[in-house]
């Protein structure tokens, strides 16, 4: 008797704390060389559909073929992601012609774990490295975007820039726009020179909802340093029409200064999404 108490308050413990790990999602996105770089990228982010915003089939250069491929990396040791992307010859999907875009992202087709709504909390973390001689413009470039579905989803909530800057003092911006009616802020900006050639590893986590949480940090995966951070309790995650809100990834930049541009081929690897449920810490 004296040991069935006590395997089952043993049960009891580790019951209660694996449950609120249980009630989560997690997902691991990594490139592995195989070659079919789409169909693995979908069966993460969007199984069944595709996951992809890429100029593949456009008339202009239908030969290049896909334009996110996998590469062995020397400083990582492994496969990773390259995104490519061509300043004159590129476009937005065949459809708009001043700006261009290579991103992949979760979307309605995705599962609901990939979805962020009022309550929950995610997790988004990812490796990238953009190349030594990376060229931002005085327009927009965004190499992650945090964006709403439904309703009021014209602006994206977040955004990572690089932004030209004037005597070359180019810079990597934190972006945030609350809705259509709020002016969009720079929330932290920080020197682009410190980014280019190396990789790094940001981790974001986002509480949704009307007041909801942010916090993003970004670090050389060489020696840990912190190169961007901000964190904040109070801000709005969810517009009020919004159905989720979704990450997105890669390059998708404008062309109304083109001059300023070059063809770019930017390493991604790692994508991690961990979502926990409103539910799921929940007190009895």
């Amino acid at each position: 008797m004296k040991l069935k108490a006590t395997l089952s308050g043993l049960l009891t413990i580790v019951s209660f704390l694996i449950l609120p790990f249980l009630s989560s999602s997690q997902v691991l996105l990594e490139a592995n060389g195989k070659g079919h770089t789409y169909e693995l990228i979908d069966s993460a982010l969007a199984p069944g559909a595709h996951a992809e915003e890429t100029p593949d089939q456009c008339t202009n250069h239908p030969q290049f073929g896909r334009h996110i491929r996998e590469v062995w990396d020397e400083t990582l040791k492994q496969w990773v992601f390259e995104f490519v992307i061509h300043a004159t010859i590129d476009n937005d999907r065949c459809e708009n012609f001043d700006r261009q875009r290579v991103e992949i992202k979760s979307y309605e087709p995705s599962p609901d774990s990939l979805k962020g709504t009022p309550g929950e909390t995610i997790t988004y973390r990812w490796r990238f490295r953009l190349p030594t001689d990376f060229q931002p413009s005085p327009s927009f470039t965004h190499i992650h975007q945090i964006k709403c579905v439904g309703g009021d989803d014209g602006e994206p909530l977040f955004t990572l820039s690089p932004r030209y800057g004037k005597n070359g003092f180019n810079t990597l911006q934190l972006i945030y726009r609350a809705d259509k009616k709020a002016p969009t802020s720079i929330l932290q900006a920080v020197s682009l020179g410190s980014f280019l050639g190396t990789w790094v590893e940001a981790t974001e986590v986002i509480t949704v909802g009307a007041k909801g949480s942010y916090s993003i940090s970004i670090k050389k995966i060489s020696n840990g340093k912190i190169l961007l951070s901000y964190n904040t309790d109070n801000i709005k995650t969810f517009r009020e029409d919004n159905s989720f809100i979704r990450p997105k990834w890669g390059i998708y930049r404008s062309l109304n200064n083109v001059s300023y541009l070059r063809d770019e081929a930017i390493r991604f690897n790692s994508f991690y999404i961990y979502e926990t449920p409103a539910t799921a810490y929940k007190s009895k």
